[in-house]
């Protein structure tokens, strides 16, 4: 046999295999769309697939120890598709799923402006037009008018108890819309309970399905609320462009770490596949798509000395308010910050009036709101308030002195108690006491916060150089903090007053030179300069964050989170020359901030028999109403190996001494002083009670030998 006859054996068996093939699938067809044809065409017809999306969990915030302070935890929410059933069958099955619900406490959307028993309107006459218009209702129809004709047009024929609930939902599904492949949301937020029975009964509630989410659990309360902020319901115009990632439903943050963070926090939906008879009953549901969780914000700062900066706070105003000095001031409000002296990191930061973000996400009452709104207690003091500093600026004024050579640290000013120059102006001790401080030297002067001293150093140095060492202590300027609503803040100089018209004159160099004029800063920015100070005169940079952590266990790149956070804010870093202060002349001022907690210093009082050496400044600033002061305290400790420092501002407080408490009670929580704390026992000695009898006395002598200093 040939080659040829070869291939052409092979060409035949090949066209015969085909022709084979060819009549197997013809047969099948055949048999798909013929025989068995009106079969499957019945079972598809019974059959459909629906894709519903698997909701994220958002990732936590956590504290520095690694504690939740926001979480997610799993939601259950209610939906209704749209399936080939009748009236009565429909509105049957919206009445057994809500008495499911009722039986478990759970509540359904109801916008239906009509309620019975009577049968009543529950909305103002004139706001009650578009709707009866909406749902071609007679516009001079009364309340039982317009229930009639809901129930004829939703077919409805229970009496009026439950012909209310079926009809609340049927207008949600008029309002709203549904279809086979969307469905209207019936209720939110429900009990597992009522989750799984409308599941196990699904059979008999065609359409109902049960979506799974999550929901946003803030831990503890009010705690940290400003640094936390709240999440709420995705807007429009925050939508546009973001289609791909976010729908309507989502709620995206809206102030606080919430905002800032949003991009990492938010996870990656998934998907889940529904099978569903034409009737509304489930028949498989499977996952297709995992949902990816968001990332995790870790925070730098610490849960509880969080907890007790709030509190001491608010026990310090409380107590200010009530008289628990020896004047009453009309205190209301503040802030307090403790940073790391040496990294710049947040370790506590509150600000009073405070708010609990759940109630943003279970439902806020207009009443609660209007009490926020009042109080400003969304407004985050410690960032968005620009105060006045008043002595504690005096520091800066120190700095700029001996930098120039204005002063050195041998220097001493005799305070006769008036100042002879721009319009005499006067100690506070003159308005207290009659006479001056004296002679002192830089170190005194902070001690003893005359004011006759920064006058005349202030003068010496020049406006122009105080401003210069107040913007290296980062004054007048954003800290760059993860926070949205930071303000700049103002530092008193020649331009502000220009740009009002007027014209610089010495006597404005001396106000600006103790804290007054145009001088306005925010906590915060205290906080840093304070801080900036304890670090030996070596600037620090603010920071809340200490890291984020990736679902998959993977950190956030350093650099790539500062160029997130810089963009989300606008915020572009400012460049400040190292101005390389000289340790002698830290070290003067500082000295002179440790004579503040000391005997003849204004905050003595407040540290006597502290345990720990600290460092400290008090202020009194003017507000324009002159029965209004707002108080300070600035410290750092311990005074030797500095660790923290600790801002405080109280508006109304009357004095920056009467403020010291909140620091005091905060670096004893700090540095474990509170686990020996002294608890009310009927079984403490005598000894006990003899000593704090006499402090108290010594406290009253000093009070009235003028040793109790308030400024």
């Amino acid at each position: 046999m040939g080659k040829n006859d070869n291939n052409k054996i092979r060409y035949n068996i090949v066209t015969i295999f085909i022709y084979i093939v060819g009549i197997i699938l013809i047969l099948q067809l055949f048999n798909l769309q013929i025989v068995h044809g009106q079969e499957y065409r019945e079972t598809s017809n019974t059959r459909l697939t629906r894709e519903s999306v698997l909701k994220a969990a958002r990732g936590n915030i956590l504290d520095s120890t690694g504690n939740k302070l926001v979480t997610s935890e799993t939601s259950f929410s209610l939906e209704l598709y749209k399936t080939k059933i009748e009236d009565s069958v429909l509105n049957n099955t919206i009445l057994k799923t809500i008495n499911i619900l009722k039986s478990n406490k759970d509540e359904y959307i109801d916008n239906l402006p009509i309620a019975v028993n009577p049968v009543r309107y529950t909305l103002p006459e004139e706001n009650l037009k578009s709707w009866k218009l909406s749902l071609e209702i007679d516009e001079n129809a009364n309340a039982q008018e317009a229930f009639d004709s809901l129930k004829k047009k939703y077919n409805i024929t229970n009496n009026d108890e439950e012909a209310i609930k079926i009809m609340a939902v049927r207008y949600e599904i008029t309002r709203t819309g549904y279809s086979n492949i969307k469905p209207v949301e019936i209720a939110k937020d429900i009990s597992r309970q009522s989750a799984i029975q409308i599941r196990e009964q699904s059979n008999d509630l065609p359409g109902m399905t049960i979506a799974t989410g999550s929901k946003v659990k803030y831990t503890s309360g009010n705690l940290a609320s400003h640094i936390l902020g709240q999440v709420g319901p995705i807007s429009e115009e925050e939508l546009k462009g973001k289609e791909d990632r976010y729908s309507l439903n989502d709620i995206v943050g809206k102030t606080g770490v919430e905002y800032i963070f949003e991009d990492y926090l938010k996870g990656t939906d998934g998907i889940k596949q529904i099978d569903m008879a034409v009737d509304g009953t489930v028949t498989e549901e499977y996952v297709t798509e995992e949902a990816v969780a968001g990332s995790d914000v870790v925070l730098t700062i610490d849960a509880n000395l969080q907890k007790v900066a709030e509190e001491a706070l608010k026990k310090n105003i409380d107590k200010i308010a009530n008289g628990g000095f020896y004047k009453t001031s009309p205190a209301n409000a503040g802030a307090v910050i403790v940073m790391n002296v040496k990294t710049g990191e947040v370790l506590a930061m509150a600000s009073y009036p405070d708010y609990n973000p759940q109630l943003f996400i279970d439902g806020i009452s207009q009443e609660q709101y209007d009490s926020y709104k009042e109080g400003k207690n969304l407004v985050n003091r410690a960032i968005s308030g620009v105060y006045s500093p008043g002595s504690i600026y005096k520091m800066v004024t120190a700095t700029a002195g001996l930098e120039t050579g204005a002063i050195t640290t041998k220097t001493k000013i005799n305070d006769t108690g008036v100042y002879p120059k721009f319009g005499n102006p006067v100690c506070w001790y003159w308005r207290s006491y009659r006479r001056g401080h004296g002679y002192l030297n830089v170190t005194q002067a902070i001690q003893k916060s005359c004011n006759y001293f920064f006058y005349e150093t202030g003068y010496r140095a020049g406006i122009e150089n105080i401003v210069k060492y107040a913007e290296y202590y980062g004054l007048g300027m954003k800290t760059g903090i993860e926070l949205l609503g930071e303000e700049t803040g103002t530092i008193s100089r020649p331009e502000i007053v220009e740009a009002r018209g007027e014209v610089w004159t010495p006597g404005y160099t001396l106000s600006a030179a103790i804290g007054q004029g145009d001088n306005g800063f925010t906590p915060i920015q205290m906080a840093r300069y304070i801080s900036s100070l304890a670090n030996g005169g070596n600037r620090v940079d603010v920071t809340l964050i200490k890291n984020i952590m990736k679902p998959d266990g993977t950190e956030v790149d350093k650099k790539e989170l500062e160029n997130y956070v810089n963009e989300r804010l606008g915020y572009t870093p400012t460049e400040v020359e190292d101005l390389n202060i000289k340790e002698e002349n830290i070290d003067a001022i500082l000295e002179g901030m440790k004579g503040v907690t000391e005997d003849g210093g204004t905050a003595y009082s407040t540290f006597a028999g502290f345990d720990i050496e600290v460092a400290g400044k008090t202020g009194s600033a003017e507000t324009g109403d002159p029965d209004k002061v707002n108080g300070w305290f600035v410290g750092f400790a311990p005074f030797d190996d500095p660790e923290i420092s600790v801002t405080v501002l109280i508006e109304n407080a009357g004095s920056g001494g009467f403020t010291a408490e909140t620091a005091r009670d905060i670096m004893a929580e700090y540095f474990g002083m509170n686990a020996n704390e002294v608890k009310e026992d009927k079984t403490l000695p005598n000894s006990f009670y003899k000593v704090s009898i006499t402090l108290i006395a010594n406290q009253l002598k000093m009070l009235e030998k003028g040793k109790l200093y308030t400024n």
